[in-house]
């Protein structure tokens, strides 16, 4: 497969990268910065660089053109006001599945977060981020043309992963290591019975692999 991913040097995307790159895939991951460029190849992934905030519909669709799978895995990060949140965490996921539309690339995984709601209330910057998330994830629920799994993970933490998760519907609020969260939407890109399901993870105890298989199986 040949997967492009947004935000591809994110703490997430890097891993999932590496995980992708070893078993055989393509990959590519859209990067803001030149000098990020060389984290990506040093793991086996491709480095586009765009700006997801000032790119083009256009621009997008032509770097996913012939990819199997697209990743929205971007994010304004810790310390970003709340512009950057609606610019990134809603309006480039937006932007990313309609180039994915565009470009004819059906599978496509968005990574939210745990509470993420288009009516979240407040004006603090967290409020705004699950607005956001929320936001991005109603969009990509609207388009038809794309075969879309949401992943909305707890709490990230840089633990080293252990392979067991609780993955569901809703899970209520708990940790997750990002290892994990790499781990699951690689079981996801490979699961394509996944589609149309929007899923909480945390840490648990079914390993992915078994996880991944028992959502899909409803």
């Amino acid at each position: 497969m040949r997967i492009v991913i947004a935000g591809g040097h994110g703490q997430i995307a890097l891993r999932l990268e590496r995980l992708l790159a070893t078993r055989g895939h393509g990959v590519a991951g859209i990067i803001r910065k030149p000098e990020q460029a060389e984290d990506l190849r040093a793991i086996g992934a491709e480095p586009v660089v765009l700006d997801l905030e000032s790119a083009s519909v256009a621009d997008v669709a032509a770097v996913l053109e012939g990819a199997d799978a697209a990743v929205f895995a971007a994010g304004a990060g810790p310390g970003s006001g709340t512009a950057r949140k609606d610019t990134v965490d809603r309006g480039a996921a937006v932007l990313f599945a309609d180039a994915a539309e565009r470009a004819g690339v059906r599978r496509h995984l968005l990574v939210s977060s745990t509470a993420a709601d288009p009516d979240h209330p407040g004006d603090d910057v967290f409020d705004v981020y699950l607005r956001a998330k929320g936001q991005a994830e109603v969009h990509v629920r609207s388009k038809t043309a794309l075969d879309w799994t949401i992943l909305r993970p707890g709490m990230l933490t840089n633990d080293p992963g252990t392979g067991l998760v609780l993955l569901a519907e809703s899970t209520g609020r708990g940790p997750v290591p990002r290892d994990d969260v790499a781990a699951v939407l690689l079981e996801l890109l490979n699961t394509p019975g996944t589609a149309g399901l929007t899923l909480d993870l945390i840490s648990g105890s079914v390993p992915v692999a078994d996880a991944v298989r028992a959502v899909a199986a409803g």
